[in-house]
Parts: C-alpha cells; sequence; structure tokens
C-alpha cells in the first residue's frame, strides 16, 4: 500500500504575508494595532511598519506578516507593488460610511484583478460599533451581490476595534483562506466538490479500505477518522466557548497548547507498540481513537443524508462507511466552514495545495543526454495485473471507461493530451489492448519518468518508487559494446513533406491509409510492441517497444540547433517518395544535415533510408538536370567520388544506382521499399530495431566527418608513440640494428606509418639518435635500410 506522506504538512507555506489595503479613515492601522496589542489604540500613524503576529498565534503555528498600506493617491504604485507580494489580501470599509463599501466594488476588486493578484481576499467591515442602528441589514445581504461577481471574496466578516469584536478572527481567517483555500476543494457555484478533490479522497478511501471490500469499517474509520475526532472537538469549543475578542484567543490558545502536549506524551507512551506493529503503510493524521458511540455517531449523520442501508447501501452498508459516505462527510466539513479537516487528511497523505503528490514524494532523475529510463520488470508486472483487473471482462480490450477508472485516483488522466492521446494502437472496438496499455507506460516512462513514477503512485503501486524505474546505459558504451539492453527505443523519423512519413507512423498502430494528404504541423508519436524472432526455431522471440516520433520538415532546423538534440535518438529513418526525384533530393539533404550533426556533437545515430510508396512508379531513370544537383551533393560530403557528368549522361546511369551509391558511400544499407497504401511495411519495424540493437553498425559517414576521423587517428597514434618512446628508452647501439615496435633500422628508429591529411602518403616518425636531444621527426619517406623482423 502506499505511504502517505512522512513530512511535515507538504504544501504548507512556511510565513504567511497579509496587505490590508482599503479607502482612507475605514480603520485599517486600528484594527492591525488592536490585533497585535488586544487594545485600541488611541492614535495611529498614517501607516503603519510591517508587523509580524506571534508564531504561535493560530493554531497552524505558521508566522503572519501583516503590510498595512497607503490610501494616498500619490503612495499607489507602491501599493500596487505590496498587492502582487500578498498571499492574501484584506479590504476594508466602514460599516458607517456606505460609499466605502461601494468602492469595493467599482475600485478596488477591479483594481485586483487589473494587477492579476490572485489571491484569497477577505472582507472586513469595521467600525461595527458605529453604524446606525436604524439602518441594520444583514451581512449576508449586502455582500451576496458582490460575492456573485467577484469569485476571489473568501469570506467577508464585520469587526469593531473599540469594542473589541471579532477582531483576532480577521486575520485567522485570511491565514486560513492561504492555508486551507476553498478554491481547490470546492465549486461555490455548483456546491460540490471538484473533480481533483474527488479524486484524492477517492485514492485515500482505497488506501484506507484495507480489506477491500468497498466500505470502511468500524476498524477501518478508527483509524482514520482520529483526525476528524480532534478538528470536530477543536472547533466545537473554539465555535461554542470564550465569547468574542482576546478571550476566545486566548482559549484557543490554551487549547491548542494542551493538544499539543497530549499528542507529544501519547507518542512517547505509544513509540514501543507503534515500533512492534504491523505497519499499514499510510500515517495516522492524529493519535485520538475514537469511541464507539462517537463512530455510530458519525454513521448515523450520513444515514440521515444518504439514505439506503443493507448490501448497496449509498452513504452506509452492512460493511461500514461507503465511498459515496466519505465524499459526502468531507463536502459536509468544507460547506460548514471546516476546510482544515479536509486539508489536514490530504496533507497527510502527501497532497500539495494543488491537490497533486508533493514534489518530496515523487523521485527525480539525473542521467546523461544518451541515457534513458525504462519501467523494471515489476513495475511492468504489476500494470499487468493492474490491466487484468479493471479488464473485467478478460477480452484484451481495455475500453475507454474503463481506463478512465484506473485513473480515477489520479488528479487527471496522463493520456488525455499530446503526445500520449492516440498515440497507441486501438482496438476494433477503440480500447486499448494489454500491449497498447504496455506500451503508452513505456511512452510516458520515456519522455517524462518523473511523471510515470507519479501516476504510478497514484493507481496504487505499493513498491519504492524509485525501484519501479532503471536508468539504461549510456548510448556510447552501447556502441563500445556493439549491443544495446535497451527494452524500448526511440525513432526519429525524417522526410520532406508529402514523403509518406505520416502513413509510416498510422501503419505502426495499426491506422488505416489515405489518399488525402494533411500536413504534419507539430511532432506525432506513436508506440507499439514489435515482435522479434528467436534465434532458433525452438527459441521464444523477445518484444521490445519502439516509439516513433514523427519530426515535420519544417522543425528538423530547430531540432537540430540544439547541440543534445540526438542524444535522445536510438536510431533515425529518412523516409522520401520514391516517385518524387525532389523528394529524394530532400531527404538526402537531411540525412547530411543528420550526420554531420551526429559527427560534431558526438551524438552519432544509426541510419535507415526508407522508400515509401512502392506502388507507384519510381521517378524517371535517366539523368536530368536535376541528377547533377544529387550527383553533386554527393561529391560535397563524399569526394573521393569523382564521377563524370558526362560519362554518366552517356551511360544513362539510372538514378537507383545513385541511391544505392549514397548508401554505400555513406557506410548505411540500401534503402527499403515499403507501400503503406498497400500494407506492405516490409518488416520495416522489425528492422528499425534489429538496427538499433546494433549502435555501431549503420551510421552514416559524411566525408568531413572521414577527414576529421583520420586526423583523429593521426594525432592519437603520434601521441601513444611518444607516449611509448618516453616510457621505453632504447639504448644507441652504434653500426648494430635497433629494434622497435617489429622494425629496425641503423642509426634511426621508427615505430608506425600513418596516411598524411594532404597527399594520402605513408607517413613516417623518425627519432635520430644521432642528435644530442633525440629529436623526433616526420617524413614522407621510409629509411632506406627498413627491414621488417
Amino acid at each position: 500500500m502506499a505511504k502517505a506522506a512522512t513530512t511535515a504538512n507538504p504544501g504548507v507555506k512556511s510565513g504567511v504575508r497579509i496587505v490590508v489595503a482599503g479607502d482612507r479613515g475605514t480603520g485599517k492601522s486600528s484594527l492591525i494595532v488592536t490585533a497585535i496589542s488586544e487594545t485600541f489604540p488611541s492614535s495611529v500613524p498614517p501607516v503603519l511598519p510591517p508587523t509580524r503576529m506571534p508564531d504561535d498565534f493560530y493554531p497552524d503555528r505558521v508566522p503572519i506578516t501583516i503590510i498595512d498600506t497607503s490610501s494616498k493617491v500619490e503612495d499607489a504604485s507602491k501599493v500596487a507593488e505590496e498587492l502582487k507580494r500578498a498571499d492574501a489580501v484584506v479590504l476594508t470599509y466602514a460599516c458607517d460610511r456606505p460609499e466605502t463599501l461601494d468602492r469595493l466594488s467599482t475600485f478596488w476588486l477591479p483594481e485586483l484583478r487589473q494587477l492579476e493578484v490572485k489571491v484569497p481576499v477577505i472582507v472586513v467591515g469595521c467600525k461595527l460599533d458605529l453604524r446606525d442602528e436604524n439602518q441594520q441589514v444583514s451581512l449576508e445581504q449586502v455582500m451576496s451581490p458582490i460575492m456573485q461577481q467577484f469569485r476571489e471574496i473568501e469570506t467577508c466578516i464585520e469587526c469593531s476595534a473599540f469594542k473589541h469584536i471579532q477582531i483576532p478572527e480577521v486575520f485567522y481567517y485570511a491565514q486560513k483562506a492561504v492555508l486551507h483555500p476553498t478554491g481547490p476543494l470546492f465549486d461555490q457555484e455548483s456546491q460540490t466538490l471538484k473533480p481533483r478533490c474527488v479524486r484524492a479522497l477517492k485514492r485515500i478511501f482505497i488506501l484506507c479500505d484495507l480489506d477491500r471490500d468497498g466500505a470502511l469499517s468500524d476498524a477501518e474509520l478508527n483509524e482514520f477518522q482520529v483526525c476528524i475526532h480532534v478538528i470536530i472537538l477543536f472547533f466545537f469549543f473554539f465555535c461554542n466557548f470564550g465569547g468574542h475578542g482576546p478571550y476566545k484567543l486566548q482559549c484557543l490558545k490554551n487549547m491548542v497548547n494542551l493538544h499539543i502536549l497530549l499528542c507529544f506524551l501519547r507518542r512517547e507512551a505509544q513509540a514501543q507498540s507503534l515500533k512492534s506493529s504491523k505497519g499499514t503503510g499510510w500515517v495516522k493524521c492524529f493519535n485520538a481513537p475514537l469511541q464507539p458511540s462517537e463512530i455510530i455517531g458519525v454513521k448515523r449523520v450520513v444515514e440521515e443524508k444518504l439514505p439506503g442501508g443493507g448490501v448497496s447501501g449509498m452513504g452506509v452498508n452492512d460493511c461500514g462507511l461507503t465511498l459515496t459516505g466519505f465524499l459526502f462527510l468531507h463536502a459536509l466539513f468544507i460547506e460548514k466552514g471546516r476546510l482544515e479537516t479536509t486539508w489536514t487528511v490530504l496533507r497527510k497523505f502527501g497532497y500539495n495545495n494543488d491537490i497533486k503528490l508533493s514534489d518530496e514524494l515523487i523521485p527525480t532523475f539525473k542521467l546523461a543526454p544518451d541515457q534513458s529510463v525504462e519501467l523494471t520488470s515489476e513495475a511492468v508486472e504489476y500494470l499487468r495485473n493492474i490491466y487484468e483487473l479493471f479488464d473485467s471482462d478478460g477480452d484484451n480490450n481495455l475500453r475507454p471507461a474503463e481506463l478512465e477508472d484506473i485513473f480515477s485516483t489520479a488528479p487527471e488522466s496522463p493520456w488525455e493530451e499530446p503526445p500520449y492521446k492516440d498515440a497507441a494502437e486501438k482496438t476494433a472496438l477503440g480500447g486499448l489492448s494489454a500491449n497498447a496499455f504496455l506500451s503508452e507506460w513505456a511512452l510516458m516512462t520515456l519522455l517524462d519518468p518523473s511523471r510515470a513514477v507519479e501516476n504510478l503512485i497514484y493507481i496504487g503501486y505499493s513498491g519504492d518508487p524509485s525501484a519501479a524505474v532503471r536508468l539504461t546505459r549510456r548510448r556510447r558504451l552501447d556502441r563500445k559494446k556493439k549491443q544495446s539492453d535497451r527494452n524500448v527505443f526511440h525513432c526519429f523519423v525524417f522526410g520532406p513533406k508529402k514523403s509518406g512519413k505520416s502513413a509510416l507512423v498510422n501503419s505502426f498502430i495499426g491506422r488505416p491509409f489515405y489518399d488525402s494528404y494533411a500536413p504534419t504541423a507539430e511532432e506525432i508519436y506513436a508506440v507499439n510492441v514489435v515482435d522479434l524472432p528467436g534465434v532458433s526455431v525452438i527459441e521464444v522471440g523477445i518484444k521490445k517497444t519502439l516509439v516513433l516520433r514523427e519530426i515535420p520538415d519544417g522543425g528538423v532546423k530547430k531540432l537540430l540547433s540544439n547541440k543534445e538534440s540526438l542524444a535522445s535518438c536510438d536510431i533515425a529513418v529518412f523516409v522520401y517518395d520514391s516517385s518524387d526525384q525532389s523528394s529524394w533530393k530532400r531527404a538526402t539533404e537531411l540525412l547530411v544535415d543528420v550526420a554531420s550533426h551526429g559527427e560534431d556533437t558526438g551524438y552519432e545515430v544509426p541510419c535507415l533510408i526508407v522508400a515509401a510508396k512502392d506502388d507507384l512508379n519510381s521517378f524517371p531513370m535517366a539523368i536530368q538536370e536535376s541528377t547533377r544537383a544529387v550527383i553533386s551533393l554527393l561529391i560535397l560530403f563524399h569526394e573521393s567520388l569523382q564521377i563524370s557528368l558526362v560519362r554518366l549522361e552517356n551511360n544513362a546511369l539510372n538514378c537507383n544506382y545513385l541511391i544505392l551509391q549514397v548508401s554505400q558511400d555513406m557506410g548505411i544499407e540500401a534503402p527499403i521499399p515499403i507501400s503503406s497504401k498497400m500494407g506492405d511495411t516490409n518488416n520495416v519495424f522489425r528492422r528499425i530495431v534489429t538496427a538499433a540493437e546494433h549502435p555501431h553498425l549503420s551510421i552514416p559517414e559524411t566525408e568531413a566527418g572521414r577527414s576529421r576521423k583520420q586526423y583523429n587517428r593521426l594525432v592519437n597514434r603520434s601521441l601513444m608513440f611518444v607516449s611509448g618512446m618516453l616510457i621505453f628508452e632504447t639504448p644507441r647501439i652504434s653500426g648494430t640494428a635497433i629494434n622497435i615496435s617489429g622494425w629496425s633500422c641503423r642509426g634511426h628508429c621508427w615505430a608506425s606509418s600513418l596516411p598524411c591529411i594532404c597527399c594520402e602518403k605513408e607517413l613516417f616518425w623518425l627519432k635520430n639518435e644521432d642528435s644530442p636531444i633525440n629529436e623526433m621527426q616526420l617524413t614522407h619517406s621510409p629509411v632506406e635500410d627498413l627491414q621488417y623482423n
């Protein structure tokens, strides 16, 4: 079972900044001074300095800083800056001056929207003692129209600093609106819990339902409801005892301190028993169990509002409190203003203010650019079991409703938006097969491993989150070992417009072919499982997951502008229209660009060429003017290709030969002909995976890259030779042969020869032993009486 958060109140702010604003003479400064000193001031300055309330002033023990503001027009810019930095805003009006109330809706609230201040707003009517007794109007009647127009208003309250009426409550509600906001939990307009809150509470309910019978028994309810018990008692005393003003606040402080002391003593007394008990995988909210009569009382409240009974009772059934009843209780707490109850529960199970698991619970991954992340076999097996559990009829078709049910305990379904939406193959009934379901998970793990692990936790994965995935070996190490150990391969699909690359991607996930052309504006992903044959007839084949990423022709330049853009690519495929000569030319240009980028950055990738639309006639065989451009392009990246245009024209060399020549000169396989329209893929996906499994092969080499490698080889061998000569110094023996690296000569010694970059002749390192400094020399001519031993 997934553990609740062990961190203290994730998502709770370390401090609350409250800005008090309003018209001149509405009582801002007097409100602040009275709240801090519990004494009404005889005089106050125009603007108070920032004031900090004691940390233990309110039960959450979160420091509060109160910012007073000026009402002068010339200070408007300063006030605006303070409002932008606020965690909550207190807007004041004077109860004895109705025009100041009107100014809230005509100036202050629109001003907050214009400044894009999106924080809770507390509207406070000050000077309650000065209001005309003949004009008594209920606060609800006055504020209801304003609150309908401005939903950011969290609470409205009236107070009197002079008579100490509801002064502490003003800043308590402001702090409460920040620490326990209503917005993420409750929709004021529909008066219902928000979907993300329902999903989180459903997950918590499932975690607490240890026997998986769909209801919380008395024992399970007691384990969970301890937090509600303490909060109900706390607010019962707070709301019904102590009257108004300082006495009520002191009562509040005393209760909090007493509760902390009791919890400490209780925790110490139970330390040993807690250590020896079997863990349930989640953390209790408080150590204060409910009495049997209290549990009955909770059930009775639910049954009165949600009658039913029996096995299928709506709120309570024979087994205990149902999910419907559990959600109703929280809705009831929120409606009664007890948001602390729901927030305490959520935070104890690791949720932050966005109703998502806090960052501390989600592992992050530090990996090299050419590493990737994959699910472990344990996580894959867990997902298989989840699939079988929710595929109730066992038809290998997970319907959309069943998929939504799987993610009903996550903030939202992660596959509703690109790149995951429609990235896997659908069944004839519009659902997902087991392979497609696992493929979507593999894609999410590849692109966003933290999000994949987060959603694993949401759907009930109970293992160590960091053990659910593994980091693959670096690709450059794979090339040295001449074998990849990956189970998921990332393939970039390049190609010019109308080349057929989208048709190739669509055929990979079983989409039908369409003759109409639809240009690709954004990158598109497709993922599926590829079956590889076994080595022998007896051996069972293995499964690999292939991810195709279609790169629009217009997006190649932007992609290659990033040095590490090819680091995540296991293999690149270049698609061209075999019936269009210009398509082949553009595909070749893309191949050269990608190959050059890989050589420049060190992230070289295997490449394959795919000749699409094989069902159409190939482009003209004669060498036309456009063919000259292709040959010129070949000469640019392969200077050794000395082909005479005149001779080619005389011999009417066909274009297929040129295509084959490009593949050979760049060191990759010949183009793979396919026809998406005819359904003939020529095992191209299996060939893509096979090429990706051998990352040292099929890597294209340009002429610039070939020259660079020759130069590096020359330098490396030179350095190796010099290093060897320094370590193994050969004594000078006059008139006799001296053996070095299998060669000998009289008077001179040399170790090896290399091709010269400028003329391709042999270069020789010579050591002149007749020289007093034994200098090294480089020459084109070998020593005359050189002989091999």
